[in-house]
């Protein structure tokens, strides 16, 4: 019988070989590949998300985790591509004009991944315009923004602008983040949404989308 636990103990401890070998274990003895994503490979995630949140573990213990948690979607993901299977949502995340930080945007990548949710990395200094073309594209339910500067804070407020001027505000939520990004001026600019790290990102995404 396939343990769901003994995946999500491998995936937190960051053993990659480990998860990969025993996701493929579950898929040979027939187990659904959503069942071991939803019940394995998320609660990992989301384990790890909380000892993060907690400060027990750190940015380097996340990554470690996220890149065991891949192994084991590279297994699955072929899979369920010719299933259909729903996620739990899509988000296009990048960090605004101006800022050319990506860690604290990966790592919320990571999170969000580890959550279910399909990710559309638009990567570093990303302008308005960007944002703008990637909501119409790829449809997205929600508009992640990372800033690390207090110069490149405006970038948010201007790409909320760009993406009402484009008449696209009703269709996602907005959610900000970043080192000098506040609760305040999440409300200030418009945004639904503010995350003072990965782990509570990932929650937040989940709100949005409830």
């Amino acid at each position: 019988m396939a343990d769901f636990r003994a995946i999500a103990d491998a995936l937190k401890a960051g053993n990659a070989p480990k998860v990969k070998e025993l996701v493929e274990a579950a898929v040979e003895e027939g187990v659904e590949p959503s069942k071991i994503v939803n019940e394995a490979l998320i609660v990992g995630m989301g384990e790890i998300g909380v000892l993060f949140k907690n400060n027990e573990v750190y940015v380097p213990e996340v990554l470690i985790a996220a890149r065991a948690m891949h192994a084991g979607l590279d297994v699955v993901k072929p899979l369920m591509a010719d299933q259909d299977v729903a996620t739990a949502g899509k988000v296009v995340l990048g960090t605004v004009k101006g800022d050319l930080h990506d860690i604290g945007k990966n790592l919320v990548g990571m999170m969000l991944e580890g959550a279910g949710f399909e990710v559309i990395d638009l990567g570093i200094d990303v302008p308005p315009h960007k944002f703008v073309e990637a909501v119409k594209k790829d449809k997205p339910h929600i508009v992640g923004m990372s800033a690390l500067l207090t110069t490149t804070m405006p970038a948010m407020k201007q790409t909320i602008e760009a993406i009402e001027a484009a008449g696209l505000r009703d269709e996602v939520k907005i959610m900000v983040g970043g080192a000098p990004v506040t609760q305040n001026f999440s409300d200030e600019i418009g945004a639904d949404g503010y995350a003072p790290d990965a782990a509570s990102a990932a929650d937040l995404a989940k709100e949005l989308v409830g």
